[in-house]
């Protein structure tokens, strides 16, 4: 496990909220220099503790309205097919989100689509024309409730 400090727990709390601060204000915030704040920040990013700075964006509003999870099922669980279908999922844009789970499915996938014609292309596409697929189950989201990345930050005991 990484190791950081409260002022460290601090600093992921606040650009869990809004990344686009400011080393300033980020700092003001968390009760250091700017320069210390950016110190602090190049070495949770270094660290893999800060794995992305991203926006969240609404599918609605960039054309792609329909959204699904999918719960994948392999033909059979060897690495080489769990790898190659990582893999798979990484390089496809319309998967937005993909877990390697236990339990009834392998995978779970969040993936939109501009309409479910395109979606019925991208399943045949994705999951029809591949023999490591065992089969698939298309749960269509009605409301996203929540949209966010944020994790709860542990706030380490005072050393």
């Amino acid at each position: 496990m990484k190791v950081y400090d409260r002022i460290d727990a601090r600093i992921l709390e606040i650009v869990q909220k809004n990344n686009r601060l400011t080393a300033d204000a980020i700092g003001e915030l968390a009760g250091i220099s700017a320069t210390a704040c950016q110190r602090r920040l190049k070495r949770l990013r270094s660290e893999g503790i800060i794995e992305a700075d991203v926006s969240i964006i609404s599918a609605k509003a960039v054309g792609r309205p329909i959204q699904m999870l999918v719960l994948a099922t392999l033909e059979r669980e060897r690495t080489d097919i769990i790898d190659r279908f990582k893999q798979a999922i990484k390089s496809t844009p319309e998967v937005v989100n993909g877990f390697y789970v236990t339990g009834d499915a392998d995978f779970v996938l969040y993936i939109t689509a501009q309409s479910m014609e395109e979606y019925e292309r991208f399943t045949r596409r994705f999951f029809y024309e591949n023999p490591d697929i065992k089969g698939f189950k298309t749960l269509v989201v009605m409301d996203r409730v929540k949209a966010s990345f944020a994790v709860p930050v542990e706030t380490p005991p005072d050393e």
